[in-house]
């Protein structure tokens, strides 16, 4: 009688990304993986010790993927933007897969790799070395907010998405001018939180990294802060 194969980790994560694409996260489990596969649980288990164990190395998949072919060209503002927007992209392609990162983060090649390259983009910036990892540990976090955001939205269904703008139309639309004054005035300009997400991830970005760069000694003052600063000489 011929057994069942045996499958390699890479294999395994090859499974495991192809089920998390056609299903929700919380559905996905280690014994689902396993009849994918035609094997049994405790097969996977000789590879991943549990079911968080697997789904940070499927995270650290994406992460690893998303750097294949990139380069680090441009000034340390142009790297990290470089580098989010692929992020972005890669979890765009497989949204499910955001909450997964988000959440339970990852701790292997591909999260090295993007360690690296944002410390060494913040260390080329002339910023001072104790600053670094504190400035490296902002925009990680921001990036995974907003790609775990950007991935949920992404993952509503046709059904769910139009009650969510009924949703909005109604808190909107519906706000009376004299409770809500602010909101009935701006009522036709605010947008959805679906709307426009790639450009607001592109403005958040920018305006983290120009605060970082407010603090490389020698950067010249942003414009905001020398007006405060000239109107604060003026009223002493």
């Amino acid at each position: 009688m011929t057994g069942r194969k045996r499958w390699s980790t890479d294999e395994i994560l090859d499974a495991a990304l192809t089920l998390l694409r056609t299903s929700h996260t919380e559905s996905f489990s280690v014994r689902r993986l396993a009849v994918t596969l035609d094997t049994d649980s405790s097969s996977l288990y000789r590879h991943f010790r549990n079911k968080t164990e697997l789904l940070r190395a499927i995270a650290d998949r994406v992460l690893f993927e998303a750097l294949d072919g990139h380069h680090s060209d441009g000034d340390w503002q142009q790297r990290i933007t470089a580098l989010g927007l692929r992020l972005r992209d890669a979890f765009s392609d497989q949204p499910q897969l955001a909450a997964i990162w988000g959440r339970y983060g990852s701790g292997g090649s591909g999260s090295r790799l993007i360690m690296e390259e944002i410390l060494q983009a913040l260390k080329s910036s002339g910023l001072p070395d104790d600053l670094v990892p504190v400035r490296y540990h902002r925009i990680v976090v921001l990036l995974a907010a907003l790609i775990t955001a950007e991935g949920a939205v992404a993952t509503l269904t046709p059904a769910e998405h139009e009650q969510s703008m009924e949703q909005f139309r109604v808190a909107v639309f519906g706000a009376d001018a004299e409770s809500f004054p602010t909101l009935f005035r701006f009522a036709r300009d605010v947008r959805p939180l679906a709307a426009d997400r790639r450009a607001a991830f592109e403005d958040i970005l920018a305006a983290q990294l120009a605060a970082i760069a407010a603090e490389v000694p020698g950067s010249p003052e942003p414009p905001r802060n020398r007006r405060a600063r000239v109107h604060g000489a003026r009223q002493a």
